[in-house]
């Protein structure tokens, strides 16, 4: 059965390559919101409606919850922590269980070795208010809501094109040091078209053999 699918952040890079995965194997609905419609690239018109719509501005939100059967949230924003509580209250709401949630490696400070400590370098591990802190902070508000939720933590990202990737728990240690968006995205429309496997799990990904002091590229 086709589902409505809500994509928050449906200009971002993953979530370009999870609607092509979702166009090309299913036949969900997709809901793109966004703050920039006018970047939005319609593939199939029948399947994409574009919601213009900021994800801090509860007015704009919650008629595209009060849509949607799965919601898909790629954000990347100083306040995602009000994010995750707007979208969290609204999905209660409504009754929508299912929410996979894009956040960041290294939030549980799982991150092992020298990759680890230049990964907290880089984005500030250990203080509450860096990028790590905010993430942390956003991914608490998921884990204590009442939602089906899967919580995607990915390596440095690249724009490589290949889906190539495994995944570790929440609670293990994260594995390699890179992974690219398309196997992320890939993974994201996997978990959409059936939620139930990967409901309330938190999930570190990587490309396999990638381990090193940090990403090769960097």
């Amino acid at each position: 059965m086709a589902k409505e699918v809500l994509i928050l952040g449906a200009t971002g890079k993953i979530a370009g390559h999870a609607i092509d995965a979702l166009l090309a194997n299913g036949n969900d609905e997709l809901l793109l919101f966004t703050r920039h419609p006018q970047n939005m690239n319609v593939v199939d018109e029948n399947r994409e409606t574009v919601i213009k719509g900021d994800v801090l501005n509860i007015g704009d939100l919650e008629p595209a919850i009060e849509r949607a059967d799965v919601v898909y949230a790629n954000l990347r924003n100083p306040e995602i922590t009000q994010q995750a509580k707007n979208i969290v209250s609204l999905m209660e709401k409504y009754a929508v269980k299912p929410l996979v949630w894009i956040s960041s490696i290294g939030i549980y400070d799982e991150v092992p070795g020298k990759f680890g400590k230049w990964n907290n370098e880089m984005l500030g591990g250990g203080q509450k208010d860096s990028y790590l802190g905010t993430y942390r902070s956003a991914a608490d508000v998921i884990e204590n809501s009442t939602l089906d939720y899967t919580i995607i933590r990915p390596a440095w990202l690249t724009d490589k094109d290949e889906i190539d990737y495994e995944t570790t728990a929440k609670g293990e240690s994260f594995k390699g040091t890179e992974v690219s968006r398309k196997s992320i995205g890939n993974f994201v429309a996997k978990i959409i078209d059936d939620p139930a496997p990967y409901a309330r799990k938190n999930f570190g990904v990587n490309k396999p053999n990638t381990d090193g002091d940090k990403p090769t590229w960097y």
